[in-house]
């Protein structure tokens, strides 16, 4: 959005309180005249305000704006208060959006559609829905095309099937379906609702199609985590973008196949497809997590061969990445050219030291981060959990029982975090280290139960825990998990530490013998007694064996997709 000059603005507020009449129309306006002309004729009367309106840099200028107008007594001219209404939009403020709305006097489909997109974007996407049926209910519009397109993003934002279901028929009602922006928006909506059946129907009932419609379904495939689908629409795709490319590079790095990612990456290269910084991004965290230290670098040169300017995001992944391959001095070199960093970006370095390099730089360095905060002051960086994981790895790195104690108690205490299983496996190998194995017992004692079980479905703990093991290997881990097991053999807590020690080893096969005697034990958890339980419910229901029955049925009908789109 273009900024308009000081020169301009102060002439604009010296014209509007010096001359009251700028912004009056020549002739009283007329409700019942033609739209064209009152909308028309007041455009060419003041040209000078619509340009300052569209050229308003942020929310606080449109507020004066806003300010004059009611003061003049125009706010509630319709012509005025619709030109408001879609500027405040713009600046992520929905509050002030849906209060401007309330002040519109008989508001049409234009100013119901900018609020149902204002609330799309928003923190709330969910009132989008409840907004629309609200106007609905009140009489005040009658939805088209360009409704629903943000309305079935809000319920996909939200992943709400049944919202999307009653949008849909929404859709149907008012004959909007035929309409490509909505065939598309249905797709990209059940893909996220997971319901990929539906946004399989879509698509193949649809007369026409385009990258959109192909990106849309693919993601949706990516999402439920077929990759295998995902990946037999993409090769059929008749034309792919660098979207395309992302969906599934990215897919395989989430569904812990970096390989494939980078296989993928060097094929999008070969075609001629530079890529963009979401890719880069991708490609590097890929090179990191697989710890391929000669492609990370190719990736960094073809980085700079190509002109992709420095950012935040890219120089921390690059951080990752070195201190990953143990190139801790690199990703140090890289952290210091890093002007604003931010909470992630001194992540990435305290890891980096704490877990690869030499752990007292990474106690400096998280001591460095604190102090560059207290001066900062407004908009400081407080340490999360992510933190806390990597400078007590460090204590027991180095030994160091009572600072190990110190940083413990201050995550509690001082930032009001709660420990996770992380933090109670990082103090047992302090304690282990230093002979105190009674009280590492203790500690892994002491975890809450419903602590997160990280061999389920991420190595994301395993890689990051991997060199803050017990001196002996798994011995003590899984000693102290035994003897816990042993003295209540129905706990499903000590079982799940007992995954967990596992898991940070990667001793996988151990991992599924261990949950195949809790099988035979029937050792679970009761469903619903947390949020994990519920998102693991959520997920059976959707990805279950019913829908796995209409796999082959779906080929067949992708097949006949390939061959109508060749």
């Amino acid at each position: 959005m273009a900024r308009m000059p000081m020169r301009e603005l102060l002439r604009f507020r010296y014209t509007i309180f010096t001359n009251p009449t700028f912004l009056l129309p020549s002739s009283k306006p007329n409700r019942f005249s033609s739209p064209s002309y009152s909308t028309a004729s007041k455009a060419l009367n003041f040209p000078s305000t619509l340009s300052f309106l569209d050229s308003c840099p942020d929310i606080k200028q449109l507020f004066q704006i806003q300010a004059h107008l009611i003061t003049l007594g125009l706010f509630h001219n319709p012509f005025w208060a619709e030109k408001v209404l879609m500027h405040s939009s713009k600046f992520s403020n929905i509050d002030f959006t849906v209060s401007t709305f309330r002040c519109i006097e008989n508001p049409g489909s234009f100013c119901v559609n900018t609020v149902i997109k204002a609330y799309s974007f928003s923190s709330i996407p969910q009132q989008a829905v409840v907004f629309y049926f609200q106007m609905l209910t009140n009489g005040c519009f009658v939805p088209n095309s360009y409704t629903f397109v943000p309305l079935l993003g809000s319920c996909a934002k939200i992943s709400c099937s049944k919202s999307a279901q009653k949008c849909h028929g929404q859709a149907v009602k008012f004959g909007v379906t035929n309409k490509l922006p909505v065939q598309n928006s249905l797709i990209h909506m059940y893909g996220c609702c997971g319901v990929i059946e539906f946004a399989m129907k879509v698509l193949v009932e649809m007369p026409e199609r385009d990258l959109v419609s192909w990106n849309s379904f693919i993601d949706g495939c990516v999402k439920v985590w077929d990759l295998s689908l995902a990946h037999k629409l993409f090769d059929t795709m008749p034309k792919r973008n660098v979207i395309s490319w992302n969906i599934m590079i990215n897919g395989y790095l989430k569904g812990g196949n970096p390989g494939c990612a980078l296989k993928l990456f060097r094929e999008m290269v070969k075609t001629g497809v530079v890529g963009n910084e979401k890719t880069l991004v991708s490609v590097l965290s890929a090179c990191c997590k697989s710890a391929r230290l000669k492609e990370g670098r190719s990736v960094h040169g073809f980085l700079i061969k190509n002109g992709f300017k420095s950012n935040i995001i890219i120089d921390t992944a690059l951080v990752n990445l070195y201190s990953n391959c143990h190139k801790v001095g690199l990703a140090r070199k890289m952290f210091d050219k890093i002007e604003n960093r931010n909470l992630v970006c001194w992540n990435a370095m305290i890891l980096g030291h704490c877990i690869h390099g030499n752990p007292e730089d990474g106690l400096k360095l998280f001591v460095d981060m604190q102090d560059q905060s207290r001066v900062r002051g407004v908009g400081c960086i407080s340490p999360d959990e992510i933190t806390f994981v990597g400078v007590l790895c460090a204590c027991a790195r180095a030994g160091l029982l009572a600072e190990g104690r110190s940083f413990f108690s201050q995550m509690i205490d001082k930032f009001g975090i709660k420990p996770n299983f992380a933090h109670f496996w990082c103090m047992a190998n302090i304690y282990v280290r230093v002979d105190l194995v009674q009280e590492a017992e203790e500690i892994l004692r002491q975890m809450p139960d419903g602590n997160e079980d990280i061999s389920s479905d991420s190595v994301l703990w395993a890689n990051l825990l991997s060199s803050c093991r017990f001196g002996e290997g798994v011995t003590v881990g899984e000693r102290i998990a035994a003897s816990l097991i042993a003295k209540e053999p129905d706990n499903f807590s000590y079982y799940q530490l007992l995954l967990n020690v596992y898991a940070v080893a990667g001793q996988w096969e151990d991992v599924g013998r261990v949950r195949q005697i809790m099988k035979e034990r029937r050792i679970e958890r009761v469903p619903g007694c947390n949020l994990v339980d519920l998102k693991q419910i959520v997920h059976n229901l959707k990805v279950g064996e019913g829908w796995r029955e209409n796999v082959e049925q779906m080929d067949v009908k992708l097949a006949e997709l390939a061959q109508r789109s060749s």
